[in-house]
């Protein structure tokens, strides 16, 4: 198939076309964002491969319907950003890599946490300057607190099961319970039980209208003083204007973001020569207990080997009929 590839950074590039020795489609890299502006240069391909923060709304996708495009093969997980009933009603399939590696995003979760607790970063930074005070690095013992885990999904059930190797308490919410996440002696409970006893909350689930600024004031209210927060998985899951009263309050002891709700303007871009316009992200980045990385989480050698091969096979599945064609499932627990 003749397929545009969206959000193109060297290593998507790199990791597609090994790929793509074993599918032999026709690949050509953009290195813009898809967006309304840009949607024009796709009309001619059977098929789109866009990633998280390129936009597919409906006036997009009747841009791309107009043309050639029969096909969207996300090169993610999530699909928050795509408009799924437009693209049903212009007949454009729709789909998505499942399980590229949940143990990726799952290992930079815990890596967020050990990195606010331990203040690894700040220990960093001051040892290079030949600063080797200790003051103001003091952390807590990870074994015997209580981890929250909003999402026993796929990651959220590597998660739960790294955090119950550091000998944690392992409360659980999840409309769909895992039996694996309960067979690590781990408790569902509500989520307001959760972030009530909960000494860190982390957060592994899909952003769905019912899940969108499911960390809002009143959920930050009745969080245990104190806690930390992690969010690995969208950022429209948290109120960001929310979370920021909840550390200036001292609500909210810790804050670890691989993702943002804003993202979309700043994240996977050099912008260190530029002024970021972003107050609400800028205020973040005020706060010595907020650890921001740039959704990097995926990010490994085997992901991004996975996401590849996956992405691909769908539009050879879909081109040939033969194979596994991931179409996307309005199951939350696909996630």
């Amino acid at each position: 198939m003749k397929i545009a590839v969206f959000s193109t950074k060297p290593y998507d590039r790199e990791a597609l076309d090994e790929a793509n020795r074993r599918h032999a489609h026709d690949l050509t890299f953009f290195e813009t964002r898809l967006q309304p502006s840009t949607a024009e240069l796709a009309r001619d391909f059977e098929a789109i491969c866009p990633f998280v923060n390129d936009e597919l709304s409906a006036p997009v996708l009747h841009t791309l319907a107009g043309g050639r495009v029969r096909l969207l093969t996300l090169r993610s997980a999530g699909f928050n950003h795509v408009d799924l009933e437009a693209a049903g009603e212009l007949g454009v399939a729709v789909a998505r890599v499942p399980a590229y590696s949940p143990h990726a995003v799952a290992e930079h979760a815990v890596g967020l946490i050990l990195s606010l607790n331990r203040k690894f970063h700040r220990a960093y930074a001051r040892v290079r300057e030949g600063n080797f005070a200790l003051h103001g690095l003091l952390g807590f013992d990870l074994h015997g607190k209580t981890v929250g885990v909003a999402g026993t999904g796929r990651i959220g059930s590597v998660f739960a099961r790294i955090m119950s190797g550091f000998g944690c308490r392992i409360l659980a919410h999840d409309p769909y319970p895992n039996e694996e996440v309960a067979a690590l002696g781990a408790e569902y409970v509500p989520m307001d039980k959760l972030l009530a006893h909960s000494d860190i909350v982390a957060l592994h689930l899909p952003l769905t209208p019912a899940t969108r600024h499911l960390i809002d004031g009143p959920a930050v209210a009745g969080m245990k003083e104190g806690a930390m927060l992690i969010n690995t998985s969208r950022g429209g899951l948290v109120d960001t204007r929310a979370v920021i009263e909840g550390l200036k309050s001292g609500r909210i002891g810790a804050l670890g973001l691989d993702v943002y709700e804003e993202e979309e303007e700043l994240f996977f871009e050099d912008l260190s020569d530029t002024v970021i316009h972003d107050d609400v992200f800028a205020r973040l980045l005020t706060f010595p207990n907020v650890l921001i990385t740039g959704h990097q989480g995926f990010f490994t050698r085997e992901a991004l080997e996975n996401i590849a091969e996956t992405t691909l096979a769908n539009a050879t599945a879909f081109e040939t009929g033969r194979g596994t064609f991931h179409r996307i499932a309005l199951d939350p627990r696909d996630d």
